[in-house]
């Protein structure tokens, strides 16, 4: 029945890696199955047979679809079926999509969609890489014209030692969380978060994953395609007219060129906006059919001044050397009430960073196929229409705000202190305010000032800053901090952020085939200069360190550990206890598995006193311990005294007092408040108390310190 269904199988990583095609999904351009491990990941490819009218750019959608049967999970919800991808699953479309797109050809306008759905995974097989090997594979076989292949690989690094594909242990301790994609010749994207690793040892595992998939998963390609791969099918190229091209750039060249020479954006628009109006005032009647081409061509013609600058002169559209910055300014604290505030700024991008502090149980739940189920340090990006100048409604974060946010939480996740250390849940939002290039990098730099003034104890701050690159054949050069020209009309946008002692994340956005080991080499090294620049000259003299003490309007934390077999007392039957303290002391009160308890109030005074009652709620009673406590009931024969929460003993009549106490009335009522000690406990667990000899126990205390000169009180 499935006579085109065929298998194949390699060694990646030192572990069986197969692909079937030919058995499902026999409809789509390219499909195929991939298994590593028990991880089973389909990835199919579909294109449209016209291009898509009105566009200028290659309409390529990539999508990783997490299934939670795979790990045998209902989802959470109302509906209890998958909605809408989680944050994980839109990262990994954005890496799927970075190494892939810039193999396409570039005047393709038909329309391609990339479906990863992960059906099964094994803990110790990560499926995002198995995806974009897949992805890799199904393009590649299909008839839709594309310049690859791709491979890729997770790296990690154990006890200093670089790990390939690392297990679900090995990634548990390990200082890297590296993703690397390469061609062939040469590595086309890069991922990456780190503890503080140094430049070196990030491009030895860089390189080392590279070695893996140009030895391991390329050639296996490559052999797959030429066994079953499809024609490639021809396409309309959308390739703009030279003629037209050439007649527009013999004409305005000069004009575009001063347009394009200002450090200020608003500034270039205003120039260069009467230039486009009167390129279609004059070629639009001769094109009527081409607008879009028209357009094409002006902003062919700014990409060809600018590199021209750049590879040719050495000049930079705002004047700037090669390895200079923009000016960069730093202030924390601009914000009343909130818990911590840092704005920074970098030329026309700005980015203003809010701290807000809470309790633990705050952290947010996540509904996903890996191990993770909270998230306790959570940072959001948001990139509203105005900061670049239009008007655009506001639909929510898109898979740029997203992937931009995780990039910033990844660059400062490793110097956050332990919830042992620092027992809060902590959201940054970062609130883009202008922008002109680096607004990813700006939002890392922000976020360090607003937890150093928010008074979390960071292990050291964090600067993150961008590199860009210009190629022509074996030509090319490399810039620091690039604005937002350079990045249209350049081929990388290379981010690292990091403290003095090493790289906490990296984000690779490539348009061109691949870097070569030298471009990565030079790009680590300006970077960790301009990022020392930044700490030392810019952050570091705004706030030199984290404030002593949190904001006064932020929640104060206390911790304590209670046995775990009183985690139950501390509880209460349906609640009851916990409920009883959260309301008496005004506070919010967290416990674990471990006996962790969390009491996080805004008044010091009433959360210092839940803690005292925690701790006589698990207090193991002892004989000769001393209390106070309320009588919650009197017989004939003595008074029950409630001497903790949940614990009491009876005071018998005659221990009431050193006298003859005919009735127990004479001496305590029920609601009473009375000194006790505990002066027996029988096998039972029950307690008797003793006011009479509490009260002898006392007064000899105070006769012994009156005797040594002490206080009488």
């Amino acid at each position: 029945m499935f006579e085109n269904y065929k298998v194949f199988k390699t060694t990646f990583a030192g572990r069986e890696l197969t692909v079937e095609t030919g058995k499902t999904c026999g409809l789509a351009n390219g499909s195929c199955w991939v298994r590593y491990g028990e991880t089973v990941v389909m990835v199919n490819v579909t294109a449209s047979p016209k291009p898509r009218e009105g566009v200028d750019f290659f309409p390529l959608s990539v999508d990783y679809e997490e299934k939670l049967y795979a790990v045998g999970k209902i989802p959470g919800g109302y509906l209890k079926r998958e909605g809408r991808p989680s944050e994980k699953a839109i990262l990994t479309s954005r890496v799927v999509d970075r190494p892939m797109r810039p193999l396409f050809p570039k005047d393709m306008r038909n329309d391609v969609s990339i479906v990863m759905t992960v059906l099964a995974v094994d803990p110790d097989t990560q499926p995002e890489i198995i995806a974009m090997i897949g992805a890799s594979i199904a393009v590649s076989v299909s008839d839709i014209p594309w310049n690859g292949p791709i491979g890729g690989i997770s790296v990690g690094l154990v006890d200093g030692e670089i790990v390939l594909m690392p297990d679900a242990e090995q990634r548990a301790k390990s200082d890297l969380q590296l993703t690397v994609a390469s061609s062939e010749k040469k590595v086309v994207m890069i991922e990456a978060g780190a503890n503080e690793v140094d430049d070196d040892t990030m491009f030895n595992a860089i390189m080392k994953g590279h070695e893996e998939i140009v030895k391991s998963i390329i050639p296996f390609v490559n052999q797959i395609r030429a066994e079953i791969g499809k024609p490639k099918f021809s396409f309309e190229s959308m390739e703009v007219d030279h003629d037209l091209f050439e007649a527009i750039q013999s004409k305005y060249t000069d004009k575009v060129k001063y347009a394009l020479d200002t450090d200020d954006k608003n500034i270039r628009e205003e120039r260069l906006q009467p230039i486009k109006d009167e390129i279609h005032a004059e070629y639009d009647e001769q094109y009527p059919e081409q607008l879009a081409m028209i357009d094409e061509c002006i902003y062919k013609l700014q990409k060809f001044i600018v590199r021209r600058w750049l590879l040719d002169e050495q000049k930079r559209v705002d004047g700037r050397g090669m390895d200079q910055m923009r000016p960069l300014a730093a202030e924390v604290g601009l914000l009343p009430r909130v818990h911590g505030s840092g704005l920074f700024t970098r030329g026309q991008t700005q980015v203003l960073t809010v701290t807000t502090l809470g309790s633990v149980s705050d952290a947010q739940r996540l509904d996903g196929i890996d191990d993770e189920e909270e998230k306790r340090y959570m940072h959001h990006y948001n990139f509203p229409s105005y900061s670049v100048g239009e008007t655009k409604p506001s639909r929510g974060p898109g898979r740029r705000e997203i992937g931009h946010g995780a990039l910033a939480q990844r660059a400062l996740e490793p110097v956050i202190p332990s919830v042992e250390e620092f027992p809060y849940a902590i959201r940054l939002v970062s609130e883009v305010l202008s922008s002109n290039g680096s607004t990813s990098q700006a939002s890392i730099c922000g976020s360090t000032l607003s937890l150093m003034d928010a008074g979390v104890p960071i292990k050291s701050p964090v600067a993150g800053i961008s590199c860009g690159l210009i190629t022509e054949g074996e030509r090319w050069m490399t810039m620091v901090d690039i604005q937002g020209l350079e990045d249209f009309f350049g081929d990388m946008d290379f981010k690292v952020g990091g403290t003095h002692k090493g790289i906490t994340a990296i984000q690779m956005d490539l348009k061109i085939d691949g870097l070569t080991p030298e471009i990565i080499k030079d790009a680590f090294a300006k970077t960790h200069k301009a990022r020392d620049y930044i700490l030392d000259e810019i952050m570091l003299k705004a706030i030199p360190a984290p404030r002593p003490t949190v904001n006064q309007w932020a929640p104060k934390m206390i911790t304590m550990k209670v046995p775990v077999d009183k985690i139950r007392d501390v509880i209460g039957t349906g609640g009851k206890v916990i409920q009883k303290l959260c309301a008496d002391y005004e506070v919010k009160i967290d416990i674990d598995e471990e006996g962790n308890v969390f009491i996080c109030g805004n008044d010091q005074k009433k959360s210092d006193g839940c803690v005292e009652m925690i701790k006589a709620i698990t207090l193991v009673p002892e004989i000769g311990a001393i209390y106070k406590g309320k009588v919650v009931r009197v017989t004939s024969f003595g008074a029950f005294v409630e001497f903790a929460p949940g614990k009491e003993g009876m005071v018998h009549i005659s221990e009431l007092e050193n006298r003859r106490v005919e009735k127990v009335e004479d001496v305590c009522n029920e609601g009473d408040e009375i000194i006790v000690k505990i002066i027996k406990i029988d096998q039972q667990g029950k307690i008797g108390l003793s006011r009479k000899e509490a009260l002898a126990d006392i007064e000899a205390k105070r006769k012994a310190k009156a005797a040594q000169g002490g206080s009488a009180e």
